[in-house]
């Protein structure tokens, strides 16, 4: 097997040696992944385009899983860690940064005062109220160009073959492998 790229310069594997390219396929199924990732990608810097114009200019993809994972509540970096799926360390320097960005700030538990939690501030929650209300605007613009029935269905399609639990914050930590 060899890793190519093809003429439309997308990565694939062609296994040559069989002699029979892909049976009841067109070939393409290697752009499956591609192509929810490029939508995912385009969506994700369409809204940190319109974040940073909206006053969170420092606003990256990993803060929004961070402080999605920090939650309304607050939580330890432990906990975190573990939600995003990577070690306490790492969380910690998100966490660092996230404070630094003035996002989250870190308190006293009120359960257990050897324990800091991390909380957002109101400029954390603005950044993901405004997120929500730029998806929602995304989201239509999305439905415009291919029809609010073809979204819905698309959705639809997902949630059919993607499993409730694979909705999780630790996109970043799966992808880097931590």
């Amino acid at each position: 097997m060899d890793n190519m790229v093809d003429d439309k310069k997308v990565n694939r594997v062609d296994d040559s040696r069989k002699g029979v390219e892909e049976p009841e396929s067109d070939g393409r199924g290697y752009e499956l992944p591609l192509l929810l990732f490029a939508g995912f990608r385009t969506l994700i810097d369409r809204l940190h385009a319109e974040l940073a114009r909206q006053g969170h200019p420092d606003a990256r993809p990993a803060h929004g899983f961070a402080m999605q994972a920090i939650g309304m509540q607050g939580a330890s970096a432990s906990e975190v860690g573990r939600r995003l799926g990577v070690s306490k360390q790492a969380a910690g320097k998100t966490i660092d940064r996230l404070i630094a960005l003035g996002y989250a700030a870190r308190t006293d538990d009120p359960a257990d005062a050897r324990r800091k939690l991390v909380r957002l501030t109101p400029h954390g929650i603005d950044a993901l109220a405004r997120s929500a209300a730029i998806f929602e605007e995304l989201h239509a613009e999305w439905a415009k160009a291919v029809g609010a029935r073809r979204l819905r269905a698309m959705e639809d399609d997902l949630r059919a073959v993607v499993p409730a639990e694979a909705f999780r914050l630790d996109a970043a930590g799966w992808i880097s492998g931590s």
